[in-house]
């Protein structure tokens, strides 16, 4: 049976692909975009399998409306893709509060006021599917990422607890974290940045390398998302889905710096109990 799907930031990039890979795997996609316009050419090509949906994630009072009129209409949401989001680039002592807290908004209380709005649908059917579009950077981070990968991790812990919860009701959770891939995330105006205060020479670097890169990245959004796809559909859906050579070798090259440093320091830190 066809599935319906509901995708955040569907108008560009990941959200872009994962619609089309949707589609034509022969599912309903409701694309979800502060500009639902962009989806036109997607909506006149697809009819009767995308749908344009008006939503800005930061709004608490549209997500519960727009859930429940998918749900009217389609009867069930079958995945939702939390993908809206943004990258920001400043050092720690440069970020702002406000700067802070807009990020916060837009990549962990929107999507997480979605899960909360799906959820009971998802567990009165006992299945379905939640696709969190993290980043590398989900499990690592570097100068002037700090306030990108702190919403990152966040998103992260959140999506492993809630794995653990809704896994009796058959639902499945999938992070996604890619490296760098070629979207729209670095270029037109979508980076946001703090002032740069010319102190720190990484973030400098950092700066550099954003608009630099901007559509030269090495990763396909379109593989990327029959990727995804097949990690949905297989019998034991991993819960971290690294993509990208980067992305790959980053993460392993993490876990690896980890584990040396518990290991070097495992005798010590074991011994921290009360003497029997």
């Amino acid at each position: 049976m066809s599935k319906v799907w509901l995708v955040t930031g569907a108008s560009s990039g990941f959200g872009r692909a994962i619609t089309e890979a949707a589609v034509a795997a022969g599912d309903l996609v409701v694309g979800a975009a502060r500009r639902p316009e962009a989806l036109e050419d997607l909506v006149a090509a697809h009819p009767g399998k995308v749908e344009a949906l008006r939503l800005d994630v930061t709004d608490g009072a549209a997500i519960e409306a727009a859930v429940a009129d998918v749900v009217a209409r389609h009867g069930r949401i079958d995945v939702l893709v939390n993908n809206a989001g943004r990258t920001h680039v400043g050092a720690v002592e440069e970020t702002t509060e406000q700067e802070l807290r807009d990020l916060f908004e837009l990549h962990i209380f929107g999507p997480t006021a979605l899960v909360r709005a799906v959820l009971p649908h998802m567990r009165e059917r006992r299945s379905g599917a939640i696709v969190q579009m993290s980043s590398m950077g989900g499990q690592m981070s570097f100068a002037g990422f700090g306030a990108y990968s702190g919403t990152k991790f966040a998103l992260e812990g959140i999506s492993e607890a809630l794995a653990d919860e809704v896994a009796d009701f058959g639902i499945k959770v999938l992070i996604v974290e890619p490296g760098a891939f070629r979207t729209s995330l670095f270029g037109d105006g979508r980076a946001g940045a703090s002032p740069d205060s010319g102190v720190y020479t990484k973030v400098s670097e950092t700066r550099g390398f954003i608009s630099g890169t901007d559509g030269t990245q090495p990763g396909d959004p379109a593989k990327a998302a029959a990727v995804i796809l097949a990690a949905l559909a297989a019998e034991r859906t991993p819960l971290r889905l690294p993509l990208g050579d980067d992305g790959v070798s980053a993460v392993l090259g993490h876990l690896d710096q980890v584990r040396a440093e518990v290991t070097e320091w495992e005798k010590q830190t074991r011994a921290t109990g009360f003497d029997a």
